[in-house]
């Protein structure tokens, strides 16, 4: 049985939440006790914790043990900027680029770039991810919300959990849609034969995507997708889900699609809309780097 390390809650701990329990009880940061939550490894009181499990004083939290944290150090990676100001950037992620140091991932994330380009987001460390607002997949390239300020960070998560940060991408999906828009509302989880996977589980987080068709060839459709929540992979599981898989995505096609293939998933954050608290809105848009316009350009003109 693998070794666990075992806590007991205290009364002034009890009914809070989870991540800030567990960091209050142990000394982890709240990044760590947050991704050992996500990861399905922490039990309260002998069940399998989730975000929403709120502990009783004397509850038993039990977690894997965890090997010290590597030093951070800064270094370039390669990302545009395509908006810079006093309180927040835009950033322009490259395929290929993991966003957050973790199992197998010491060096080269974008979180490491972005304290080397910016320094003063090394104070932000993993308690507010370097910054970084919200995460795209490493093969998943386009525009990425950073706050240079704790505060700014604070206020951008929640900006994100009411929905007020618009998310707008596009995608190569196999097959051609019954209709020109659609909602796929299917809640997503981690997948319990696969655990490195998600998936479409009822005990999982509530998750809703919106798409509109763009153009179609023959048995390929590029639609332009926009998100109200942000699960893990959501757009990959929910398109996937409805016999659409994306373009590349070995992980959840039941089969490689080789026309409009460019060698990843095609998928691109295209666009991100957003308030700041003085009131003022960005729309920031991002075009289609060169890979995924070749794969389009080589499939000639649409049929539709």
């Amino acid at each position: 049985m693998t070794e666990r390390v075992s806590v007991a809650v205290t009364a002034d701990l009890a009914e809070v939440r989870l991540d800030r329990t567990l960091a209050n009880l142990t000394g982890l940061s709240r990044a760590q006790t947050r991704q050992l939550i996500e990861n399905g490894e922490v039990l309260v009181a002998g069940m399998v914790a989730t975000k929403t499990t709120k502990a009783r004083a004397g509850d038993i939290i039990e977690y894997p043990p965890l090997p010290p944290q590597e030093e951070f150090v800064p270094e370039p990676v390669p990302f545009a900027v395509a908006l810079a100001l006093d309180e927040v950037l835009v950033i322009d992620k490259p395929p290929g680029v993991v966003v957050h140091p973790g199992a197998g991932n010491k060096q080269g994330t974008l979180a490491h770039g972005l304290a080397h380009r910016f320094p003063e987001l090394v104070e932000l460390g993993p308690d507010h991810r370097w910054g970084l607002v919200h995460r795209l997949d490493r093969d998943t390239s386009g525009l990425m919300l950073v706050a240079r300020s704790a505060e700014m960070h604070r206020f951008l998560q929640q900006e994100l959990e009411k929905r007020r940060v618009g998310r707008t991408y596009r995608a190569l999906a196999a097959g051609q849609f019954a209709a020109a828009t659609g909602t796929i509302e299917a809640p997503i989880g981690r997948d319990p034969l696969r655990p490195t996977r998600m998936a479409i589980v009822r005990e999982g987080r509530p998750a809703r995507t919106h798409y509109r068709r763009l153009a179609e060839w023959d048995e390929l459709t590029l639609v332009e997708i926009s998100l109200e929540t942000g699960r893990t992979h959501q757009i990959r599981v929910h398109f996937a889900s409805i016999g659409h898989p994306l373009v590349g995505d070995t992980t959840y096609a039941e089969a490689a699609v080789d026309r409009g293939n460019p060698g990843r998933v095609w998928l691109h954050a295209v666009r991100l809309q957003f308030a700041l608290p003085d009131g003022r809105e960005h729309i920031v848009e991002s075009p289609l780097p060169a890979d995924l316009q070749a794969a389009l350009d080589a499939l000639g003109e649409p049929i539709s």
